[in-house]
């Protein structure tokens, strides 16, 4: 659908709010690189669905491709008669590496002590290649290049930041808002358990061969593995092993990431100004970002719900792919009932 009008950018925003003349071809789950409008950045796009439905935009998180939302999930949303949006963010999977911009005072952000919290204040002035808030510039340029006016709005972990990010900058451009597993950057909520930070910290293997890359992987990921739903070693090794062809090893990318992370400092007062409806989905046994984190983002955002899931840490379980998208359809419908 064409916008009847440039969506506004947010103030220090680079994004020019222009719409793309050309509108990619659309098949249901096929790959796209789209330019975005915002210089050489591309994002690889995969839509789901008929032309014409109501969007959800789905943000995956730090370093985290596209490929590892349920397939559940997506064919819930689209049976409901939604076309889904998935993309890798800018320096994750096949969309742009960033390497141009350099890298975050690697020093600084490694010296963080590994269980402490909060992490430094200072960190928060750290110069840093981009921001969170540019990523959420990303993910409406993208609805700009599908010509897409609105679109429900979903992101996890990372994703769940930029996302509220997005509906609060731009608020004429999101119907409703999901955020899971993620946080409101509230500086005084419990951290993570130790061994979740150290599987975020650790040194990577010596060896960065394929086979070595893929097990450190799944080591790391066993750390946050929902506890009510494991994963086996073989469908965990497959998974990465699929992420390591499709899109290789780019550690500095998530180094670029986690550095928006940890300066994007505390979003309650943003958070307040959210008037679309609000779901706040986490898991009840999460690790890496504990669940007051996410009642405290319900909180912090009028009327929203919260759900806590029993037994899911911090990973997408494909069993819980229903109950994803039973909880992302609640708040979408309150637009439909509204």
């Amino acid at each position: 659908m064409s916008l009847p009008v440039e969506s506004k950018a947010r103030p220090g925003s680079t994004r020019t709010g222009r719409i793309c003349s050309e509108l990619p071809q659309e098949a249901g789950g096929r790959m796209s690189l789209i330019d975005i409008g915002l210089g050489r950045l591309k994002l690889e796009t995969v839509i789901h669905g008929e032309a014409g439905a109501p969007a959800i935009l789905l943000i995956q998180g730090l370093g985290t491709s596209l490929t590892r939302w349920p397939a559940s999930l997506i064919k819930h949303l689209v049976d409901a008669g939604f076309r889904v949006i998935t993309f890798d963010n800018r320096d994750s999977g096949l969309s742009t590496r960033m390497d141009d911009l350099g890298l975050p005072d690697i020093k600084r952000l490694m010296s963080i002590p590994p269980f402490s919290w909060p992490f430094p204040a200072a960190l928060r002035t750290l110069p840093i290649p981009y921001t969170l808030a540019d990523m959420a510039d990303d993910a409406v340029a993208l609805l700009d290049a599908l010509h897409i006016e609105k679109a429900h709005i979903v992101g996890a972990s990372l994703g769940g930041m930029i996302a509220q990010l997005l509906v609060a900058y731009y608020p004429e451009r999101c119907l409703s808002l999901t955020s899971m597993m993620s946080s409101s950057g509230n500086p005084m909520l419990p951290p993570p358990t130790p061994t979740a930070l150290h599987a975020l910290f650790a040194p990577l293997p010596a060896a960065r061969d394929e086979d070595a890359l893929i097990e450190d992987c799944i080591w790391r990921q066993k750390v946050l593995m929902s506890p009510g739903y494991p994963t086996p070693d073989e469908e965990l090794r497959a998974m990465f092993t699929a992420e390591y062809r499709r899109a290789g090893f780019h550690p500095r990318s998530v180094l670029r990431q986690l550095a928006t992370l940890l300066t994007a400092g505390d979003r309650r007062p943003l958070l307040t100004t959210i008037r679309v409806p609000a779901m706040v989905l986490h898991g009840s046994d999460d690790p890496l970002i504990n669940p007051v984190c996410g009642r405290d983002t319900a909180a912090s955002i009028s009327g929203a719900e919260f759900r806590a899931i029993p037994g899911m840490a911090h990973d997408f379980p494909e069993a819980l792919g229903p109950e994803f998208a039973a909880a992302i359809l609640t708040a979408a419908r309150q637009v439909a009932n509204g």
